[in-house]
């Protein structure tokens, strides 16, 4: 790397329908970076030869991003030799062919011999504060990884505060630099171009629903909601909550049709809609135009649908998570993730309270939030540079 050239920065791709968190975080940094940092850092996308063009098109239009598509990022290629080798030789001969500077590492392990600087980001320790939605092989799988990567020595980067004192907690021992980089959302103006009037009236919905774009993974926690409902609907009181995102939990197959069981079965059809997995420009008008957002999930690292609820001034109703009320400083409602009365009462008042629909734009002072972001993973990068001795 010449002086004042770009770091060229390797990623690897996250597919959207396995992990739409992921895949939001990395097009906002990315975003981010090209806005607030511009000519410090170029991300090299890595992606298989199988990767989804819906998915990598959106990415490759955000400027200074280089998409590389590769058989060696096909699947879980070369893992076993990173484990038993210590090198994913197909991952590190396609980062030299790229000139790549540094790896940022995230659900992928590329071997404690790569012969690059890189930082390991673990989003959460979900295996470990809710080990019993984990298959015990899953489990065992993960916290593996999580140890063979820590015992790499290589920087790790967390999103929360909360998330390091799980760190500490969980790994005492671990001698690794950690740097906390709390992410904020910059959506791309094209994701921004869908009337939110148009895309409500598209779906049917009433001018007044909460949104609850979270996917149906377990810890997720969907049923909550469709207690609260219940209880609401006894109540005599009226509301809509619209749901989306994906439907596949492949730790326990099954659950999204056991919510949605429970939906039809207690009547709820018509105050529980699920979308499906919907484009990102009508998740963002879903979001501005909805009465707020519910995020009920048993366990988050800094959550994705509350960052973006955040920069358009959405209310938010959340989970009483420690990270919740990190992130969310002061400006949410919180209910317990097994009590679906409190929300069904925060539901309620937020609704009366709520006036009017309206179509909110992006807050004042969200470019500060961005770029702080944008800077402390520039960072975080450089430091873990500076640090290796590869």
């Amino acid at each position: 790397m010449s002086p004042g050239a770009s770091l060229r920065v390797a990623f690897t791709h996250i597919p959207r329908q396995l992990w739409a968190g992921g895949y939001n975080y990395q097009s906002n940094l990315f975003a981010a970076l090209d806005r607030f940092r511009p000519g410090e850092i170029a991300p090299v996308l890595f992606a298989g030869t199988d990767g989804d063009d819906a998915d990598l098109a959106p990415i490759a239009a955000i400027p200074g991003v280089e998409i590389v598509q590769s058989a060696a990022f096909t699947g879980s290629r070369g893992l076993l030799a990173a484990l038993a080798l210590g090198l994913d030789r197909g991952a590190a001969a396609e980062f030299r062919a790229h000139q790549i500077d540094a790896v940022f590492q995230s659900r992928r392990f590329f071997g404690w011999r790569l012969p690059y600087p890189a930082v390991i980001w673990f989003p959460d320790f979900q295996h470990r504060r809710l080990p019993e939605l984990f298959p015990v092989l899953a489990r065992w799988r993960r916290e593996a990884g999580f140890r063979i990567q820590i015992a790499s020595g290589r920087t790790v980067m967390l999103s929360s505060e909360s998330a390091h004192r799980d760190f500490r907690k969980y790994y005492p021992g671990a001698k690794n630099e950690v740097r906390v980089v709390r992410f904020a959302t910059q959506p791309s103006p094209a994701f921004l171009t869908a009337n939110p009037a148009t895309i409500v009236a598209q779906y049917r919905l009433p001018e007044k629903y909460f949104y609850l774009p979270n996917q149906f993974y377990t810890h997720k926690n969907h049923q909550v909601v469709v207690d609260a409902l219940t209880i609401l609907a006894q109540r005599g009181f009226d509301t809509v909550v619209c749901a989306s995102g994906s439907t596949e939990d492949r730790r326990e197959r099954g659950y999204f049709d056991q919510v949605m069981g429970q939906v039809k079965t207690r009547g709820l059809e018509k105050r529980f809609i699920h979308l499906g997995m919907i484009p990102l420009s009508h998740v963002y008008a879903l979001l501005r135009a909805c009465t707020g957002l519910i995020n009920p999930s048993r366990s988050e690292g800094w959550s994705t649908t509350v960052e973006e609820a955040k920069s358009f001034g959405v209310p938010m109703i959340l989970s009483d998570l420690d990270v919740h009320r990190e992130q969310a400083v002061g400006t949410a409602s919180y209910f317990g993730t097994d009590d679906p009365a409190t929300l069904a009462d925060h539901l309620m008042r937020v609704s009366r309270d709520s006036g009017a629909p309206l179509i909110r734009s992006l807050v004042p002072g969200h470019d500060d939030r961005v770029a702080a972001f944008a800077a402390d993973f520039a960072k975080t990068l450089r430091h873990a540079i500076q640090a290796s001795p590869r």
